[in-house]
């Protein structure tokens, strides 16, 4: 069965009054949150005991802004972070951001009225780096690599002109030093036409004397070296800034959002 059976048949055994929420919800909005599809994520007002294979049901004692199916993509992007590492929250909540299905209205005023809410500490402390400017998951998540590791922060997706006439907008541009990084995902070699797009652009680079660095998916498999090709290629271009910093900040990107905002207490 696909996810949307699982969900369907899951909504037969739940009561009526049942929504979905946290990843299960995302991914119904369009969001590849990344990770397992089960459990599914479902909420349900009151104090509800009700076992289900593949399903978990978390009650409430307030029911989260919904519709007829889920919860609205604020609530659900809360009770994702209760359960996500730092570095997956942002990549949705930027996400969220660029499709337009966040208002960072709304979600600041659940943060502040709901303070109670399972989620909201890692919500609080994630939304200073949610950016909805990174097209895709990959972007979103190469930006908080190098804000994170204290690399020069970049102009992302921003038109410039490499002559008359001759616009490009890289995925992240470094203005003072005429660097552009450009994510290279499986679908720029599966899409013919995006494959001959970036090889059109990636000449008018070259013709313009634009420095660019690519970063594939595979590289991206390794942050700190994906982090290290960014800033190497500043630096021949004149940056003299600090080395990248693989230290606390960027150690939270990979821990549980619960363990950043509340460290767990030595023995």
């Amino acid at each position: 069965m696909t996810c949307e059976d699982r969900v369907a048949a899951a909504r037969l055994a739940l009561p009526a009054s049942a929504r979905t929420t946290g990843a299960t919800r995302l991914q119904e909005l369009g969001v590849d949150v990344g990770g397992p599809r089960s459990p599914l994520h479902f909420v349900v007002q009151g104090d509800l005991h009700l076992t289900l294979d593949g399903v978990f049901l978390h009650r409430t004692v307030k029911m989260p802004s919904s519709d007829d199916d889920g919860t609205s993509a604020e609530a659900a992007f809360i009770a994702h972070c209760a359960e996500s590492r730092t570095i997956d929250a942002i990549k949705v909540g930027c996400m969220l951001l660029h499709l337009e299905l966040l208002d960072p209205g709304t979600l600041e005023l659940v943060l502040s009225e709901e303070k109670g809410r399972r989620g909201v500490p890692e919500t609080t402390y994630v939304l200073p780096f949610l950016d909805g400017r990174p097209r895709s998951l990959p972007e979103a998540e190469l930006l908080a690599y190098v804000v994170c590791a204290g690399v020069p922060i970049p102009e992302v997706n921003q038109t410039i002109e490499l002559a008359p006439g001759l616009e490009v907008a890289p995925d992240q541009w470094y203005e003072p030093y005429g660097v552009a990084v450009e994510y290279e995902g499986s679908q720029h070699q599966e899409d013919r036409g995006q494959y001959n797009a970036d090889i059109d652009r990636y000449a008018a680079y070259r013709r313009h004397e634009v420095t660019y660095e690519l970063i594939t998916k595979e590289r991206m498999r390794s942050p700190k070296a994906t982090v290290r090709r960014v800033h190497a290629a500043l630096v021949r271009r004149g940056y003299d800034g600090p080395p990248p910093d693989f230290g606390g900040l960027w150690a939270t990107l990979f821990l549980p959002l619960s363990d950043v905002v509340r460290p767990r207490r030595a023995a």
